[in-house]
């Protein structure tokens, strides 16, 4: 895990995530630049300004950040999942599958990175894979919550009927 984030500069860090939470990125940004600068490569600021870049579809500058996370924090899920989520955004589905396969047995409880193996198994036609996540997800989490998410991915189209009528 991260170094915790110094107390006098907690202040501008949390100001920056309620901007981001009220869709105000101009302002989130302004409060990011009131810190330290040795600051900003901390992952919990990482972690902001790859919001305030996913919010704008800044998917380039999103995935740099999403990779610093990964290096910073390797064994947090959030980074690669990001990463993932980013390369998708970019086109790179095969890249976003390939990034969470690498690192799956390190999170093995965790619903969202086997969520998104399914989107990325289903846009890639490997419906089968997709089939394995997703019910490896809905076993991990919120299974009602999940599957209603799942009803209306896009991502998961090919197996629309299949989730309306039950059989995953």
């Amino acid at each position: 895990m991260s170094t915790p984030f110094p107390s006098p500069d907690r202040h501008h860090l949390r100001a920056a995530e309620g901007w981001v939470e009220l869709g105000n990125h101009a302002e989130a940004r302004l409060e990011l630049e009131r810190l330290p600068r040795q600051l900003w490569s901390h992952p919990d600021v990482l972690k902001v300004r790859w919001a305030i870049h996913a919010a704008e579809k800044n998917w380039d500058a999103a995935l740099d950040i999403a990779s610093a996370l990964t290096e910073s924090e390797p064994g947090d899920v959030l980074g690669w999942v990001h990463r993932s989520f980013c390369l998708h955004e970019l086109k790179r589905t095969r890249e976003a599958r390939d990034n969470l396969l690498r690192v799956v047995e390190q999170f093995p409880v965790n619903a969202t990175l086997n969520y998104n193996l399914a989107c990325y198994e289903s846009q890639l036609g490997n419906l089968a894979q997709a089939r394995k996540w997703l019910g490896k997800a809905f076993r991990l989490g919120e299974r009602r919550r999940l599957r209603e998410a799942a009803q209306a991915d896009p991502d998961l189209k090919p197996l629309w009927d299949e989730l309306r009528l039950g059989m995953i």
